[in-house]
């Protein structure tokens, strides 16, 4: 019998002979507000009794600091399944002979489409609209088109690829770069060169010490005037004072769904300049997000049960 710890009721899944499931939703103590997905409910975790059997645990859906640091307390535990796609929060809990397995697939669909939202949404001027709106000010005129632009995805992967079915309706070219170049694909090292030939810059890549920081002053300098950077990815991959300074100036426009610091203070100038637009970090927060977790978590459980190697593996043996 092996042990698991999972964040959904256990009949709403089918549990396949040979686990013994246990349940902590970790749904969190504050429903709005900055702390949504930082601060869980930990009064109804499982007794130690329990954690000390735990084999594979898949932590409740956010950055909460009580889930990540359960992992502590499992001696037996042997693989760890995330349901965000980034996992950088996870590693420092991490041990010698852990898997970690990410939420590959699962926000695919939910941040392609705010990705395509917020480019959008920028070309065609709806946060002045919005802004425009308490005092009736009517803001007609030309406005940029998706349609014959050039979209430049950085970090193509899974989300990536679903980023570019979305922009295929829309008439527009689409360059692809990601750390590894392949057919179709160009590498980093290409990213300087491509840079110039975008309008749109959507960024989907996962933050690590290479690409935390990679969004400079340099990177900005060589988009194009009046392009639009997208960030769908991680808050510090983008230097933020240099994109002020770049969006202040009135010579590029921004989109960003996450940011750095994150939550964005009150009173920080990208609330409020006019090429800025700010979504809170809901790029998986969808209606999309619970059943395909749900079917990720019941793909995983008969590979476990039947002894199969689990699948998402981005650290440990197979990664």
């Amino acid at each position: 019998m092996v042990d698991v710890l999972i964040p959904f009721a256990a009949d709403s899944l089918v549990v396949p002979a040979g686990l013994d499931v246990h349940v902590w939703a970790g749904e969190p103590t504050v429903r709005t507000g900055p702390d949504m997905l930082t601060s869980n409910d930990t009064s109804d975790i499982p007794a130690q009794d329990v954690l000390d059997r735990v084999e594979y645990y898949v932590i409740p859906y956010g950055f909460s600091a009580p889930a990540t640091e359960l992992i502590e307390q499992m001696p037996k535990l042997r693989a760890v399944q995330t349901l965000t796609a980034g996992y950088e929060h996870v590693l420092p809990h991490l041990r010698d002979g852990l898997t970690l397995c990410n939420a590959r697939g699962v926000h695919d669909a939910s941040t392609a489409e705010l990705a395509v939202t917020l480019t959008l949404a920028s070309l065609r001027g709806i946060p002045a609209f919005v802004r425009a709106a308490p005092t009736g000010e009517w803001l007609q005129g030309w406005y940029d088109s998706l349609a014959d632009r050039t979209v430049l995805i950085v970090g193509y992967g899974a989300i990536g690829r679903a980023i570019e079915t979305r922009l295929q309706a829309f008439e527009c070219d689409v360059l692809k770069v990601a750390r590894t170049a392949r057919e179709g694909v160009a590498g980093f090292d290409s990213l300087q060169e491509l840079l110039g030939r975008a309008d749109v810059v959507i960024l989907i890549l996962p933050l690590t010490d290479e690409t935390r920081g990679m969004v400079d002053a340099d990177f900005l300098a060589k988009m194009r005037d009046g392009a639009v950077l997208v960030n769908v990815a991680r808050g510090p991959i983008v230097d933020t004072d240099a994109l002020v300074t770049e969006v202040s100036a009135g010579r590029i426009r921004a989109a960003m769904d996450v940011t750095d610091p994150e939550p964005l203070p009150p009173g920080h100038p990208l609330w409020t300049l006019p090429g800025a637009l700010i979504s809170p970090h809901v790029g998986g927060l969808s209606s999309a997000f619970h059943p395909r977790a749900r079917r990720l978590v019941q793909a995983q459980l008969t590979r476990l049960a039947n002894g199969e190697p689990l699948a998402n593996v981005v650290v440990g043996p197979g990664a």
